[in-house]
């Protein structure tokens, strides 16, 4: 099995981050600091052999994608399982508010238990970008790949392919612009960094190992 490289990238800063719940609303654009944090991301990657960039829908990951496609002269191939959560009724709503929410302390620490009212359970959310990302990388053997999606998205996925409960995703952290990277091998996922503003590290001691008998 030939190692395959996976980086989770989560889209760059705008002005509902921190702020309110985008979710799904159309229009979202980056802001200006966005902007600067997606032109240094395609620097930041520039000796990485990508072989494919795959992106959610909305506007900010695909904003945050192009300036890293247009370097290596590829299209950017959009999947809506890697959309955000969609939120439902609390889409739009403002942080602060949601707060005093009495869903939001079981959002925080029971996460597999909640659904937000008129939209995915956190549940839904994991299995769905699971799923996309297991079909993407079938189609990418060997190869080294980047995902621009949404925070608590990426974070369900690195729970899953690091074995952690979906009730312990709420403990990771993905910054926007931040790159978490993944080397899949015949022994499983091995998580390589997490949220990552740096450059990255080599994934030659990865393939080092991988020719390792257990």
């Amino acid at each position: 099995m030939q190692i395959m490289n996976l980086l989770l990238i989560r889209h760059a800063q705008n002005d509902w981050v921190g702020e309110r719940l985008a979710g799904w609303t159309p229009g979202v654009h980056l802001n200006e600091v966005g902007r600067a944090q997606a032109a240094a991301l395609a620097q930041q990657l520039a000796e990485v052999p990508l072989a494919a960039i795959y992106s959610s829908p909305l506007e900010r990951t695909l904003e945050t994608a192009q300036p890293l496609a247009e370097t290596r002269d590829l299209t950017v191939e959009v999947r809506e399982g890697l959309g955000e959560a969609r939120y439902g009724d609390w889409t739009g709503r403002s942080l602060e508010e949601l707060q005093k929410e009495e869903l939001w302390p079981v959002v925080q620490v029971y996460p597999g238990g909640a659904r937000f009212p008129g939209g995915e359970s956190m549940r839904e959310v994991q299995a769905r970008i699971v799923a996309e990302i297991d079909a993407i990388r079938d189609a990418h053997a060997g190869q080294t790949l980047a995902v621009i999606s949404h925070s608590d998205p990426i974070k369900m996925a690195v729970a899953h392919y690091a074995g952690l409960p979906l009730d312990l995703f709420q403990r990771l952290t993905v910054a926007p612009a931040s790159v978490t990277a993944f080397a899949f091998t015949k022994f499983g996922p091995r998580l390589l960094c997490l949220n990552h503003t740096g450059s990255l590290p080599s994934f030659e001691i990865e393939e080092k190992e991988e020719n390792e008998e257990p």
